[in-house]
């Protein structure tokens, strides 16, 4: 890590040299943070390596500098021409002047689907230098009701995912701002207060009528507004609606509902209110308020802007530029919602918003996903209007270009079975590679008691010749009896692809627990206590990321988590 923790922060201590003439240590260790969240618990750990580096880099001769930061200057042009590639222009953007929002329910975690509006909305605020906030639509203390951790955890994810929020800004804080404009809009005749039942108006508006309360005067309908407000009503006696055309084609969009009573404590600001606005009308407001140019939303909301366009007209408001994508189904998750998720950890079945098997930010941070590969995973989807069914390959294709060169090799070896090999007297060590590109060695007991995976022992048959990789061969006389004898250091003889096998010796093996889709244990080298934190390369098994060793009893195990394949 200290070896990639310097070349980050030389990195960043060029660009930042590059443009402003010095190095400047809090820049460089925001950026570092930034890219990486994860250091933020170990600032006090890293910071005497940032100041270190940067005043190394300082300290260089002017054309070495001058040579790191071209290097580095040209690196960042490449990817932003790379980022320029994949999206196209977005329509009436001015650099310096775009303004985009990433405007969440947190009602739960961010899931892969929330990390598609994270980056795309994020690169197009980098290509254009514009501005980003995150908004948090958290005004339905009820049926999406917020979860107090993941205002935290959107916070955490957006930076993990390369994106600082310029602004963040809580709906929930602001509702007297959305009071105030609902009620200039009853002052101008553009919404009333409705007191008729939920079947009484959806009869009105399916046949295209008013309803009796449409056209109260605005002093009366003020009057029932501040009625609300006390509490004089109970829930759906009386909502306050927009005014727009009874006559409509979509009766989706004829009078809707602006603000609706809810008996019901919110998680961020308890019980301070009881009217809340509905999403259509707190998003219209929010997005004007903070000067938002460009929405990029899913095509199943194009009637959200149809309705908030009435606001717009009413105020004499300029309407973001919106651009509309299609949905993504990832194959191995299908309709898997945020709400499901959570029953689910309610019933048991899953242990918590991290669990290996579902499809949120911490769950694949959890499992050692590189936030890059994310990236390029979205990014190469497009921001069309179709609709995009992939699967979890393409996103393990794309974290396998950037593990598979860092993660070291190891054995693990799943349901062993202990087998003694007779016919030699062990001594010494087996060398076997560590990393295919950094090299280095791990070293193993050359023993003659070792484990093999019952997998490997099932399919082979008596009199075969077995290679336990990298040590030496052996021949199966007795399966029954497990009775295995020692047939020569050399290949010769042996099947390449399945007589080939990884192997553990009794006194180098640990106990090993890897949570997947569903968990697998067995023995591991022991070597592997030294990678926690990182994600290695289990062979002929899968990538892992070792999380912790943990101790029960006497005996340490580790406890891995499946990566991909």
């Amino acid at each position: 890590m200290d070896l990639e923790l310097r070349e980050l922060v030389l990195k960043y201590a060029a660009i930042n040299a590059s443009k402003y003439g010095k190095a400047d240590f809090k820049s460089v260790m925001g950026k570092i943070i930034s890219e990486k969240p994860e250091l933020k618990a170990k600032a006090k750990e890293i910071v005497p390596i940032v100041k270190e580096v940067v005043e190394e880099f300082e300290n260089l001769p002017e054309d070495e500098k001058k040579k790191l930061m071209e290097k580095y200057k040209e690196t960042e042009k490449k990817e932003e021409r790379e980022r320029i590639a994949i999206l196209p222009p977005l329509p009436n953007a001015q650099k310096g002047k775009v303004v985009m929002r990433f405007a969440p329910n947190p009602n739960g975690p961010a899931t892969l689907g929330s990390a598609r509006g994270m980056i795309v909305n994020g690169e197009y605020v980098r290509i254009y230098d514009g501005r980003l906030v995150l908004r948090f639509d958290d005004t339905d203390p009820r049926t999406k009701r917020p979860m107090l951790e993941a205002y935290d955890w959107y916070i955490e994810d957006l930076e993990w995912l390369g994106y600082k929020a310029d602004e963040v800004v809580y709906a929930s804080k602001r509702i007297p701002v959305y009071y105030k404009h609902v009620e200039k809009l009853i002052e101008m005749d553009y919404a009333y207060a409705c007191l008729c039942k939920k079947d009484e108006f959806k009869k009105f508006r399916d046949n295209g009528m008013e309803c009796p309360h449409r056209n109260l005067p605005p002093e009366k309908s003020l009057d029932i507004w501040g009625r609300m407000l006390e509490g004089e009503f109970r829930e759906g006696e009386a909502v306050i609606r927009i005014k727009t055309d009874m006559k409509h084609k979509d009766p989706a969009i004829r009078d809707w509902v602006a603000f609706r009573i809810i008996f019901e404590s919110h998680p961020l600001v308890g019980d301070k209110h009881i009217v809340y606005p509905t999403l259509d009308f707190e998003s219209a407001i929010e997005d004007h308020l903070c000067g938002i140019t460009h929405i990029i939303r899913g095509k199943d909301l194009i009637d959200s802007e149809r309705r908030q366009k009435y606001i717009y007209r009413y105020f004499g408001w300029e309407y973001p530029v919106t651009k509309h994508w299609g949905r993504i189904r990832i194959h191995e998750f299908g309709k898997l919602s945020t709400s499901s998720i959570k029953k689910e950890i309610e019933k048991g079945t899953f242990t918590g918003w991290d669990d290996p098997r579902v499809p949120t930010l911490r769950s694949l941070r959890r499992r050692g996903f590189e936030s890059e590969a994310i990236k390029k995973f979205f990014l190469s989807l497009g921001v069309g209007e179709n609709d995009v069914s992939v699967s979890m390959k393409n996103l393990y294709a794309e974290n396998r270009k950037l593990i598979d060169e860092k993660a070291n090799r190891y054995f693990f070896v799943e349901n062993p079975v202990l087998i003694e090999i007779s016919g030699f007297q062990p001594e010494g060590v087996v060398k076997l590679p560590l990393n295919p590109v950094k090299g280095g060695t791990r070293i193993l007991k050359a023993s003659n008691k070792v484990y093999i995976s019952e997998n490997d022992f099932r399919k082979f048959e008596e009199g075969e010749i077995i290679r336990l990789k990298d040590f030496c061969n052996l021949k199966l006389n007795d399966k029954q009896k497990l009775e295995f004898e020692f047939a020569g250091w050399e290949m010769k003889g042996v099947k390449k692809g399945k007589n080939i096998i990884h192997w553990l010796p009794i006194e180098d093996a640990m106990e090993c627990i890897v949570l997947a889709e569903r968990d697998h244990s067995g023995k591991v080298e022991k070597a592997v206590s030294k990678e926690v934190g990182k994600v290695v390369q289990f062979e002929r098994f899968a990538f892992c990321k070792i999380e912790k060793v943990e101790k029960v009893g006497e005996e340490n195990y580790i406890k891995a988590i499946f990566t991909h394949p």
